[in-house]
């Protein structure tokens, strides 16, 4: 069973915008509590150390009993079970007490070596009401020396214990009001953060209202006033809608030109077949309108072929096909012993369809070998560039044969027309090779050839999406 998702790309990102934040305020929570937490004990450590450096400063009788300070350091050293407690441990097992340890059970302490100090906690007691409770205890050894007899030197331990009451209060203070405003932050987070959102998006709903318009045939194209991130995408689409519909203009015109083409064979076979004419005459005069015909179906039938390719093709590699074309060409020609040399670079691509390729390279290649003496040149490079399109292409097809006067490339390059009556074909190579490079909204260009002094056929496409 798959689990349910959010349909709403909106609403996929709230989530996980909304998961991402709940999980940095906890986040954030827990460390400022931590941070707040150790900041409390380290004051709380500051705190009771000036308290024991306070009674570091008393005195001890003859007898060694310790003689406290006249005024304790904070006044709660002498209300019993104050929360705040001193202890002074001496050698011998002796011991004294500030009046707030009166009471409470507090552990035991131990004689800390000269210059040291501890800080623990929290450590169990037993509260004046006999309740279990928890405090910390600072310790700090010392030596105490009379005059100049080292004899007389003894060490001594001062301790100051605190219970946690005090500390868990403001604790649970900075804890409420540090949730309570993290909530607070996190809300108004949210809420701009859907706002964020439903602005940042709103380029994606005029894209959606834009489809459904062009949709419902309300508009052509999508418009071009797009964010920079969505402008590939619009253009994909406009280039697809120009695509398909150039598709179908081709279809229909493909068939309107072939019905056309096909009245006057029809027409004059018709008349032969109506009138008195003789057998063998009548075969001869079927045979040619039935190649006619044949010719021209084949040649619209290429014709929307070459007009349907797909607009998002993945790109072919130009070698392998134009190497196969060319060993099948040299067969051919293999009487006057043509041959093709190449100047392909390295992993040059035709981003289009396979049978565009062939049929371009194909038709071109034909003509030079049916016109050349001896060489053919084929160059293939990489086309000029742009931004976020497939690189465009440069084909250009160069033969040493009798070339083509200037005055005459329009004339050779209309449906059906042949540079020589005396060369076999039917004249339509090369139209089908300027409607492939139109589908392309490429250039075809007839010239001299400098390299070979023949023809040269230049294609350019451009780059594409």
């Amino acid at each position: 069973m798959s689990r349910a998702q959010p349909s709403s790309l909106q609403a996929r990102q709230l989530l996980a915008a909304s998961l991402g934040l709940v999980a940095f305020l906890a986040l954030a929570g827990v460390a400022l509590d931590r941070a707040f937490l150790d900041t409390a004990e380290s004051n709380l450590y500051q705190r009771m150390r000036s308290y024991a450096l306070a009674y570091a400063d008393s005195d001890f009788a003859r007898d060694g009993t310790f003689i406290p300070p006249y005024m304790p350091p904070d006044p709660r050293f002498d209300r019993p079970g104050s929360g705040l407690y001193a202890e002074v441990v001496l050698p011998k097992g002796l011991e004294w007490n500030s009046s707030s340890s009166v009471g409470p059970l507090l552990p035991e302490g131990r004689l800390l070596e000269a210059r040291s100090e501890v800080f623990e906690g929290p450590l169990e007691i037993t509260e004046i009401s006999g309740e279990p409770g928890q405090a910390y205890r600072y310790g700090r050894g010392l030596i105490y020396a009379t005059g100049d007899d080292p004899e007389a030197e003894f060490p001594y331990t001062i301790y100051i214990l605190e219970d946690t009451a005090a500390l868990s209060r403001q604790v649970e203070v900075f804890r409420r009001a540090l949730w309570r405003y993290l909530g607070g932050a996190g809300l108004v987070l949210l809420l701009l953060q859907g706002l964020i959102l439903r602005w940042s998006l709103h380029p994606l709903r005029r894209v959606i209202e834009e489809l459904k318009q062009v949709q419902r045939g309300v508009t052509s194209r999508m418009s071009e006033r797009h964010p920079r991130e969505l402008e590939p995408l619009a253009e994909s689409i406009n280039a697809f809608i120009e695509s398909e519909r150039e598709n179908l203009d081709q279809q229909r015109n493909t068939l309107a030109d072939l019905a056309h083409s096909l009245k006057t064979p029809l027409a004059v076979l018709r008349t032969r077949l109506d009138g008195d004419v003789p057998d063998t005459e009548l075969r001869e005069d079927v045979a040619t309108q039935l190649q006619r015909m044949s010719d021209l179906v084949s040649y619209q039938l290429a014709r929307a072929a070459s007009g349907g390719h797909a607009l998002f093709s993945a790109p072919v590699d130009v070698e392998p096909h134009a190497e196969a074309l060319v060993q099948s060409l040299e067969k051919v020609y293999a009487a006057k012993g043509a041959l093709c040399e190449f100047d392909l670079a390295p992993g040059v691509q035709f981003h289009g369809e396979v049978g565009d390729l062939q049929e371009l390279l194909g038709n071109l290649l034909e003509n030079a070998f049916k016109w050349a003496r001896s060489r053919v040149l084929l160059t293939v490079k990489p086309g000029e560039e742009a931004p976020n399109r497939r690189p465009g292409l440069l084909i250009t097809v160069d033969d040493d044969g009798p070339g083509i006067p200037p005055e005459k490339v329009a004339l050779v390059l209309q449906r059906g027309v042949r540079g020589d009556e005396r060369v076999q074909g039917h004249g339509i190579g090369l139209a089908i090779v300027q409607d492939i490079i139109r589908s392309y909204r490429g250039t075809l260009d007839v010239g001299a050839s400098e390299e070979l002094g023949g023809a040269r056929f230049e294609v350019r496409l451009p780059p594409r999406i």
